[in-house]
């Protein structure tokens, strides 16, 4: 574990991303950093009409989490363990998806020009869960602008996110499938996934957690 001090937990939307970068965050004693996605005043417009309101939701984004990122860069990342609750280079995951190929062009050029300016992190833990699974914690939090999520956008993004992450090798990353479990209210399910983080070495680990009778 000591090789890990800055460490990013990613996922599609109502995977349980920033639950679990709270509860880990307390658990290592560390800095914890959320995304601040209320903020985008575009973000209820994107999921009533993805193709209008795109592009700016994604440049909102991807222009408030460089800043988030930079403010990272000045902390001294040594001394305590950070936990955050996304990954800059995922952005790119949402524009491909979202963004027709002129805008997708003009976003990747701004994309170039940020991110060789950002800290990387030392260990990626990626959630998965199965769509319909998804849309049930979204539609359990009850979040007024996650209300026009639907089951075939959480499909898409779901396939996205595992093609982006079966291509991954930039750091050391862990992916866990947290259909059946529940880190927040399952003190046990926590338990097993800090024991695995403590293990991780390079490359990548795929973690299943087994539920207890």
């Amino acid at each position: 574990m000591a090789m890990f001090r800055y460490i990013v937990i990613e996922g599609p939307i109502g995977v349980g991303k920033t639950s679990l970068t709270k509860l880990l965050a307390k658990e290592f004693n560390a800095r914890c950093i959320l995304e601040k996605t209320e903020e985008n005043p575009f973000l209820a417009h994107f999921y009533q009409d993805r193709k209008k309101y795109a592009f700016q939701t994604q440049i909102f984004f991807l222009l408030n989490r460089f800043q988030q990122q930079k403010e990272i860069a000045q902390l001294d990342l040594f001394n305590q363990i950070t936990f955050s609750d996304y990954l800059f280079a995922k952005d790119r995951i949402f524009a491909s998806l979202n963004l027709n190929d002129d805008e997708l062009a003009l976003y990747e050029q701004i994309f170039s020009l940020l991110r060789g300016q950002l800290p990387s992190p030392d260990l990626v833990i990626f959630l998965q869960a199965r769509p319909e699974v998804l849309l049930h914690r979204i539609r359990s939090r009850n979040i007024s602008y996650e209300k026009g999520v639907d089951l075939e956008y959480l499909k898409l993004l779901t396939e996205a996110y595992n093609y982006y992450f079966f291509h991954y090798d930039q750091t050391p990353l862990l992916v866990v499938n947290t259909s059946e479990i529940d880190f927040v209210n399952r003190q046990e399910d926590l338990a097993q996934l800090v024991r695995e983080i403590k293990q991780m070495k390079k490359g990548t680990w795929y973690f299943i957690p087994m539920r207890t009778k």
